[in-house]
C-alpha cells in the first residue's frame, strides 16, 4: 500500500520511506507542509506494515523500493532530477541503497544509522549481535557512492540511533552536503523542531 499526492507547479516529488515503528497514516502530519508547498509526495508502506503482507527483510525492502522508483519514471515520466528521496530512521537504509550512483534532486536522511548491526551492538553490548543479525543495512559502506546533494537531520539526544552515527556518515559523504543536528531533539520528535522548513529550504537552494 502506498499513498500518492501529485506535485504542483513543476515542483519535485518526495518519495518518503518511513521508520521501523510507524504506520504510514501516522506520517500525515509530517508531509502536510510539503504538499501545501506544492511538492508531490509518495509515501511508501513496507511489507508487513500498514496491513501489507510479507516480511520486511532488507532484500525485499530494496526490491520493492526500486519498483516504486521505476513506476515513477516509467509510468508517470518523472525524471530523477525531480525526485527527492527521504529516509526516516530505518528508511535511511532503503534510501542510501537506492541513491547509489544516481543523481537525484536530493537525499534527505533523518536519524540515519551507520549500520543496523552497530545500532544493535550499542543497545546490547554484551551480546555478539553483529554476527547474529542477517539484515545489516550498511549505510557507512555505501554513503560515499551517493552523488546527490544530501541533508542530514538528527537529534543530539536521540535515544535509539546515537547522533554519532550521523556524524560518521556526514564526514564520509561527498559534497554537496549539509547537516542540521538539533541539541534537544530525540529520535521521534524532530518535526517538533520544524525540520520540514529545513527540508524545503535545502531543496530550494539546489
Amino acid at each position: 500500500m502506498n499513498w500518492y499526492s501529485p506535485p504542483k507547479n513543476n515542483k519535485p516529488i518526495i518519495v518518503y520511506f518511513h521508520g521501523n515503528s510507524f504506520d504510514i497514516g501516522e506520517r500525515a502530519f509530517r508531509i502536510k507542509n510539503y504538499i501545501d508547498q506544492g511538492y508531490g509526495v509518495l509515501l511508501n508502506a513496507y511489507r508487513g506494515y500498514s496491513g501489507n503482507s510479507g516480511n520486511p527483510t532488507e532484500k525485499y525492502l530494496y526490491k520493492d523500493s526500486k519498483k516504486i522508483i521505476s513506476w515513477l519514471k516509467e509510468k508517470l515520466l518523472i525524471d530523477e532530477k525531480k525526485i527527492i528521496l527521504y529516509g526516516e530512521s530505518l528508511g535511511t537504509g532503503v534510501v542510501v541503497e537506492l541513491a547509489q550512483n544516481i543523481n537525484y534532486k536530493a537525499v534527505i536522511l533523518e536519524a540515519p544509522f551507520t549500520s543496523v548491526t552497530e545500532v544493535a551492538q550499542k543497545m546490547y553490548p554484551i551480546f555478539p549481535v553483529k554476527y547474529l543479525i542477517w539484515d545489516k543495512f550498511d549505510n557507512l559502506s555505501k554513503i560515499n557512492n551517493l552523488s546527490s546533494p544530501i541533508l542530514f537531520l538528527h537529534g543530539k539526544k536521540d535515544e535509539i540511533v546515537p547522533h554519532s552515527h550521523s556524524k560518521k556518515l556526514f564526514l564520509k559523504a561527498k559534497n554537496p552536503k549539509k547537516n542540521l543536528f538539533i541539541d534537544e531533539a530525540m529520535h521521534n520528535n524532530l518535526y517538533d523542531f520544524n525540520i520540514d522548513k529545513e527540508v524545503i529550504e535545502f531543496n530550494s537552494l539546489i
